[in-house]
């Protein structure tokens, strides 16, 4: 099952890895899209560490101490904050969460209002979830320190694509520095709605993966194809010969209208059972970002299954990304050696 080829970290003429600020030259990460195939392995690299960390008694290090590390999160979640707050409680950060329902955004306060607060508290990055496409961009503009998307409308969320793709490395037994080259993806579900499938896409093809996706024609977006996927209605044909199937959350809070005939037809078609598995490679994995739908898009025997899902393998490799990322994008203001200066734009 393992893809053919992998590829190293890109290296320049003189066959040198990227060193210090060369190797990730953003001061913020609001997107996959802004990101290098080298910058995205060398995230991905960076984690390693922190998934052994995570799994020593002692899973404390004090690389962020004295550093405040600001949650700002306009949209809810569970999963995805706490899992940045242990990230920065494990780099010895001070680490505040601030909740728009106890915020004075409920009343009436300006998203720009918004950033400049957080910016007078001097935080030194500041993790950021909000419901409006380019919410976490436009902050990053307005604030000194590095910002982190972690999920803006249906924009992005690059975090979760991080964590996935190393979740894949990790089971396909890649070494570091290793791209995804050949490795066959189905996406699944409902894509029109979703930034993790857009973040996915955008990684995965950098990696060099092959992917396909797959919804409902009312869940597809109308462009997607210039993205570099193969577009399926039909679920059993997206399957073959899948090695991962990344299944989707049907996001009805982000619905208006009537996108699908019934949550019962929508199993039928597009939900993931043993059976439908069965269709896929004969040793397919199956990952999920959460929250699921159990018994609509995922049956728990396949989330459940001991050997073939992947899901709680990507709720540990959430905690060394986000781990990676804050320890990465604070190192200018660590003055860590080699990374002093900004090399490239400032995204």
């Amino acid at each position: 099952m393992q893809p053919s080829n992998p590829n190293p970290v890109d290296r320049d003429p003189q066959g040198r890895y990227p060193q210090g600020g060369l190797a990730f030259q953003h001061r913020d990460l609001t997107g996959i899209a802004q990101l290098a195939r080298h910058e995205i392995l060398y995230l991905l690299d960076e984690a390693e560490q922190w998934v052994e960390l995570n799994r020593q008694s002692h899973k404390r290090a004090e690389v962020l101490s004295g550093l405040t590390i600001i949650n700002a999160f306009f949209e809810n979640s569970t999963r995805t904050l706490l899992s940045f707050e242990i990230a920065g409680k494990r780099l010895g950060a001070d680490v505040v969460n601030m909740h728009a329902a106890t915020s004075s955004v409920k009343k009436g306060e300006t998203l720009i209002d918004t950033a400049m607060t957080l910016n007078a508290m001097r935080a030194d990055a500041i993790v950021i979830r909000h419901g409006s496409s380019g919410a976490v961009r436009l902050i990053a503009e307005k604030v000194d320190c590095p910002v982190l998307n972690a999920g803006d409308g249906q924009h992005e969320h690059p975090t979760q694509a991080l964590l996935d793709a190393l979740t894949m490395r990790h089971a396909l037994k890649l070494a570091p520095g290793s791209d995804l080259n050949g490795l066959k993806v189905t996406i699944c579900g409902d894509i029109l709605h979703s930034r993790v499938a857009r973040s996915n896409i955008l990684s995965l093809t950098a990696l060099g993966a092959d992917i396909s996706v797959c919804a409902p024609p009312a869940l597809m977006p109308a462009d997607i194809e210039a993205m570099g996927v193969r577009v399926f209605h039909d679920f059993d044909a997206a399957l073959k010969g899948a090695q991962i199937v990344m299944m989707l959350r049907l996001q009805q809070e982000r619905m208006q209208g009537q996108f699908i005939p019934s949550p019962r037809e929508y199993r039928y078609l597009y939900g993931l059972t043993l059976d439908r598995l069965a269709k896929a490679d004969p040793a397919a994995l199956v990952m999920h970002p959460g929250p699921m739908n159990r018994g609509i898009e995922i049956d728990s025997q396949v989330a459940d299954h001991p050997t073939r899902s992947l899901i709680t393998d990507q709720v540990e490799r959430g905690v060394a990304i986000r781990m990676a990322c804050l320890d990465v994008l604070t190192r200018r203001t660590r003055r860590v050696p080699g990374w002093d200066a900004l090399s490239g734009d400032a995204a």
